[in-house]
């Protein structure tokens, strides 16, 4: 893959730097908080090579997958310091307060996981190396490296302050101070014996662990900064201003802020366990069940609070982590199912890629590669996941790390108080995983059936709607299409031709229902309901419409033969473009596909047959 070429494409198609207010990446996924999120080609995203999937929720994320973080780091050359000045002065799109909500918690979050984690497997991994008899408890060897390994919980108010500082783009270091303030060793102690602010009593609170004093704290700071930087002479800016903020915020936290968060995390811990307690083992299957969709949209990452808020506070968490590991182990197992049973040779390369990933704990690229692709496969993962989750809940598994699970994390369930629960770790992942792969070897019928020989083609034609070749010229396979959404079927079956003439004709009779504002591409539906989509050329949207006009509008009824678009064949060509012109049948969950496969064609050649699943 060619990194920078990606990010150069990414950047353009998101509206440029200018639009960008916050960029940041998960394990698959670039996130971005834009200025505006009308300014995104999403069809433009989707088609870029390199490009998994495009979800628009609070936040632009562009699925890359196990590419992320070098793509991630030619778009920071490319972009430098974003959502400063720039993107502050452009007119911001005004979104919903739900996912405003939703892209606040994201962005302060999603920074702190691998910290977290790391810090979290390296304490299971002591624990299991005392439990094998390789480190004694006692000895200062293992109680530094689990110092260590505690620091993030501990130091967790510190984190959060920088994210939540990056996210409100205001001076990390001195929220960063301010939050400090809080849990200072002589601080503590006079909380603890006791202490008072302006004849005011304090409340006796160990904000260490901590996640939402801080998140209140940098709030009411980042306030304060914008106001003395509005009214501060600009000779004593530098100083003035983070004292002043200082010194109003820290006592307002010590006073207000700080005990509405602890009791606002305490209470948004305890409605979750209650919901658990009360439900039972149903809350953990449900949640396993729909995590699917959930990680799909990025709506998984608004458990994080909750997750944290548990841990950090009871050391343990029953709920998100059991499901999340019943729902990777599913993605995993479905995966292995369908590359076992396939016949599509790139299906099988994915879902084996795939299905690693989800047995370590990134599921992306089995829910974009392969899950969504087919209806029966989702129902595969989902029935897993319910089983797995469904014994992992009546057992009462517990997580004592916060990481995607999966086999190398594994001894996140670990446990010197409950010697059962890696067992019981253990039989939800194989159970969730055999599941998982029995029902998708069962209902994961190929949507494709290859069928070479010309003469039982013929047989099919008749039996459902024949497409004759949009274009003249030399056919090829799908898969030899230099562009991996349409190489990879992720948006359907069809037909791939380098056209010789620059003319797209109907292949079957239909009307028109989209024609793109660039007319590099169109949509049709054929009258058994057949979407198809004609794409003319790759990555030909940075034509901006140069070279191609449209003979039909949206609406217009055509029958096969008629002319729907004629294009300047030789200048696209001259402009650097592989003209290969695509018609992809995109509900090809509805149809069964037949290709006819050809060489040199004509515009009369029957390349393809679909009849409708189930009639």
């Amino acid at each position: 893959m060619d990194y920078k070429q990606v990010a150069t494409d990414v950047l353009q198609h998101i509206g440029g730097k200018e639009n960008i207010a916050h960029l940041g990446h998960c394990s698959t996924r670039l996130r971005f908080s834009l200025v505006d999120n009308k300014k995104v080609d999403i069809k433009a995203l989707e088609s870029t090579p390199g490009v998994i999937a495009v979800r628009m929720t609070a936040q632009c994320q562009v699925v890359i997958g196990n590419d992320v973080v070098e793509v991630y780091e030619e778009l920071q050359k490319l972009v430098g310091d974003v959502g400063g000045e720039e993107a502050a002065d452009q007119p911001k799109e005004k979104k919903k307060i739900g996912a405003t909500i939703l892209d606040f918690i994201v962005g302060v979050f999603q920074p702190l996981v691998p910290a977290i984690a790391g810090g979290g497997i390296l304490k299971s991994l002591l624990l299991l190396l005392a439990l094998m008899g390789v480190l004694e408890t006692e000895s200062q060897t293992y109680q530094i490296l689990n110092m260590v390994g505690d620091a993030p919980l501990y130091f967790l108010p510190l984190l959060v302050a920088v994210t939540t500082a990056n996210k409100l783009k205001v001076n990390p270091l001195v929220a960063l101070s301010a939050v400090g303030a809080l849990i200072l060793p002589n601080m503590t102690t006079m909380l603890t014996e006791g202490a008072q602010l302006f004849s005011f009593n304090l409340q006796n609170i160990a904000y260490a662990y901590q996640v939402f004093p801080a998140i209140l704290t940098v709030l009411f700071y980042a306030q304060m900064e914008k106001l003395f930087t509005r009214f501060s002479p600009k000779p004593i800016r530098i100083f003035f201003v983070p004292m002043m903020s200082l010194v109003i915020t820290v006592p307002i936290a010590l006073l207000l802020l700080g005990p509405a968060g602890f009791t606002f995390g305490q209470g948004f811990a305890a409605v979750i366990l209650w919901v658990y307690e009360y439900v039972g083992w149903l809350a953990v299957a449900l949640l396993a069940c729909v995590l699917p969709f959930m990680v799909a949209m990025g709506m998984h990452k608004a458990l994080l609070p909750y997750a944290l808020t548990t841990l950090s506070g009871t050391g343990r968490e029953a709920l998100y982590m059991p499901a999340s590991l019943a729902h990777n182990i599913a993605e995993s197992g479905a995966c292995f199912a369908i590359a076992l049973r396939t016949k599509d040779k790139r299906l099988r390369t994915t879902a084996i890629s795939a299905g690693i990933s989800a047995f370590f704990g990134i599921t992306e690229p089995a829910l974009y590669g392969v899950t969504l692709q087919n209806k029966k496969v989702l129902a595969s993962v989902m029935i897993g996941a319910f089983v797995g989750g469904t014994f992992v809940g009546i057992v009462g598994l517990q997580a004592f790390v916060i990481v995607g699970p999966g086999l190398a994390s594994m001894s996140m369930f670990l446990s010197e108080d409950l010697p059962r629960n890696m067992l019981y770790a253990a039989v939800g992942f194989v159970l969730s995983f055999v599941v998982a792969f029995v029902a998708a070897f069962i209902l994961g019928k190929d949507k494709e059936q290859v069928q070479p020989e010309e003469e039982k083609f013929s047989e099919k034609i008749g039996r459902g709607e024949t497409f004759t070749s949009p274009v003249a010229g030399k056919m090829i396979p799908l898969s030899q299409v230099q562009d991996e959404v349409f190489s990879s079927k992720a948006m359907g079956d069809g037909i791939a031709v380098v056209p010789s003439k620059g003319e797209l004709y109907a292949p079957v009779d239909g009307e028109i229902s989209m024609i793109f504002e660039t007319n590099h591409a169109l949509g049709m539906k054929t009258e058994t309901g057949a979407e198809i989509l004609f794409h003319v050329g790759l990555n030909t949207v940075q034509l901006g419409g140069e070279h191609f006009t449209p003979q039909v509008k949206v609406g217009d009824q055509v029958k096969e033969g008629d002319v729907l678009l004629t294009f300047d064949l030789e200048k696209i060509k001259a402009s650097g473009f592989d003209p290969v012109t695509l018609a992809i049948i995109t509900n090809t969950d509805k149809y069964d596909v037949q290709i006819n496969k050809q060489e040199n064609v004509t515009r009369q050649d029957k390349l393809m047959v679909i009849t409708q699943l189930g009639g």
